[in-house]
């Protein structure tokens, strides 16, 4: 706090004037009152930082000083205090809204330690209420939260192609926020009271993929006891987002194509044809460039979706972003979880930021969810994941004790794969044993085993 401003208001000439001789000593600013009344017309005419009011006076007593300085408007921390310290009053002076209490007679350090409490109190709930309104004015479209240049970029674009049905491209790293964006497109659109269906092609068995995105009849193959339809179907008039678009195969790339050419889909097992309208935001962590010089991406299918292209930069290139969205993410848990918070702390942010975030915001919102629910609302470096207070990435294998065992560390590293692994696939088995080169089998065991269940 920059000016360290006191109000005293006691009847005890003597008090007041030993009160302003510590306070002084420490540097603050001092003005004293000798009753409730003339403290009140002070404190609401130069309002001060904190006060530090006597319970029993003449004219005005403390409880109602506090009860009218609150009625005024006054926003400063008071301090009781009282020569007839009962716990009763105590009590009734918090209740009504007081911040702490001493009781007479007191020494200098008591006083001086209450007083440094309530200016930390005072300076997080200033620095949090600051926090929030960045962030407020960093939620700029639809609720994305971000205020670097280069997420402001992203939002910029998206608000310009959002009124149009023209397809996009969403490309960036894994929970880098593609997602996040797509759904704020669809919400400024003028689609946005129909359905936003998401699917991610990376997480379905491929036998089951063309059923997923394109409806099937009765029939059409073993299981198929009733007809179903499609996301596309689902998504009809509204937005459909297709997550991880480099997954699909080839086949499947070209029975894509055509529905977004022709706005028309034939279900599996079907013969005749429907007619749809979807407007297609697609995402992919892969480089699909590359793809389709490798051949194991369709060219005339890259260029259909990649209309319009939004790349989303990944977190650790975007430092300023990661106070904000911390703060966003513990609003949002909190609520969610039914936790009471006063926010993220200051001394928090410097440790955040220090860490590389290779899980982007997905990873950043998880280990906001964890801090809120082991610290249960009161947020400390402790409550941080040990390789994010440390800095290093988790599969950095450097470590401060110098233990180099493979027998030690081997599991460590293997839990740690199949917890990426499986958070890639959206906790799809199939899909996240193939890219471990396990079984399926294989790795339930080991979900099992490390506790991933």
């Amino acid at each position: 706090m920059s000016e360290r401003r006191v109000l005293v208001i006691d009847d005890e000439a003597g008090l007041r004037h030993t009160l302003l001789l510590i306070l002084r000593d420490e540097g603050y600013q001092v003005q004293t009152a000798d009753d409730g009344e003339t403290g009140l017309r002070m404190a609401l005419a130069d309002p001060p930082e904190l006060v530090l009011c006597d319970i029993r006076m003449p004219r005005m007593g403390g409880l109602d000083f506090l009860e009218r300085y609150q009625e005024a408007g006054g926003t400063a921390l008071v301090v009781m205090m009282s020569a007839y310290g009962a716990l009763e009053t105590a009590v009734e002076a918090m209740r009504r809204g007081a911040y702490d209490y001493i009781s007479k007679p007191f020494n200098a350090d008591e006083v001086l330690l209450t007083l440094r409490k309530a200016e930390e109190r005072e300076q997080l709930r200033r620095e949090v209420a600051l926090l929030r309104k960045e962030v407020g004015r960093a939620e700029g479209f639809q609720g994305v939260v971000g205020a670097s240049a280069a997420m402001r970029e992203v939002m910029d674009l998206a608000l310009r192609v959002a009124p149009f049905p023209s397809t996009v491209l969403l490309t960036g790293e894994s929970g880098s926020g593609k997602e996040a964006v797509a759904r704020a497109i669809h919400r400024a659109s003028p689609r946005a009271e129909r359905p936003f269906v998401a699917v991610n092609a990376g997480a379905i068995p491929e036998t089951l993929l063309e059923s997923e995105l394109f409806g099937h009849e009765k029939g059409a193959f073993t299981g198929a006891d009733r007809a179903r339809e499609g996301v596309f179907e689902e998504a009809d008039g509204g937005t459909l987002f297709l997550d991880e678009i480099g997954e699909l195969s080839l086949p499947l790339q070209v029975k894509l194509l055509r529905v977004l050419q022709e706005r028309r889909l034939r279900r599996v097992g079907g013969t005749g044809e429907r007619a749809v309208d979807v407007r297609v935001l697609a995402a992919t962590a892969r480089d699909l460039v590359e793809e389709v010089k490798g051949g194991r991406f369709r060219d005339d299918l890259y260029y259909r979706i990649n209309v319009v292209q939004i790349h989303i930069p990944p977190l650790r290139t975007r430092p300023e972003d990661i106070p904000l969205l911390a703060e966003h993410f513990v609003r949002r848990h909190a609520q969610r979880l039914g936790i009471d918070t006063q926010g993220l702390p200051r001394a928090l942010l410097p440790v955040l930021a220090a860490y590389s975030w290779p899980g982007n915001v997905r990873e950043l919102e998880n280990v906001i969810e964890r801090a809120l629910v082991l610290s249960g609302g009161a947020i400390a470096e402790e409550h941080l994941p040990p390789h994010v207070r440390s800095g290093r990435h988790l599969f950095d294998l450097r470590d401060d004790d110098g233990d180099l065992s493979v027998k030690r560390r081997l599991p460590a590293l293997e839990k740690t794969l199949i917890e990426r692994a499986l958070e890639r696939c959206n906790g799809n088995r199939t899909r996240a044993a193939e890219l471990l080169d396990l079984s399926v089998r294989a790795l339930s065991y080991k979900i099992q085993d490390y506790g991933l269940d």
